[in-house]
């Protein structure tokens, strides 16, 4: 991947949504609800406050859930992805 996120940004790429509920429900595309879990792809340097770098919490390959309206959308090479802050993520999935 080429996408390099720069201060405390962060590229995730969306995991697959649900395609059945728990009690055995199909789901159609419409009903489906976006997923909040995401894999890390690309993490920034970190941000610099106050002359300091802080370093970042997350890496490459972590599991994470975030904020539902968080980031930006792009797409990339037929791939969606998220960018977003490292603040707009709310846990690390392990």
């Amino acid at each position: 991947m080429n996408i390099k996120p720069l201060g405390d940004r962060v590229v995730i790429k969306r995991l697959e949504a649900e395609e059945t509920t728990k009690s055995g429900i199909v789901l159609t595309g419409t009903a489906k609800e976006r997923p909040q879990e995401a894999e890390v792809v690309a993490v920034g340097p970190g941000a610099i406050v106050d002359g300091k770098r802080i370093e970042m919490e997350v890496k490459v390959k972590d599991k994470v859930l975030f904020s539902k309206y968080a980031g930006t959308e792009v797409k990339f090479d037929g791939v969606e992805y998220v960018i977003l802050k490292q603040d707009d993520i709310l846990a690390i999935v392990e």
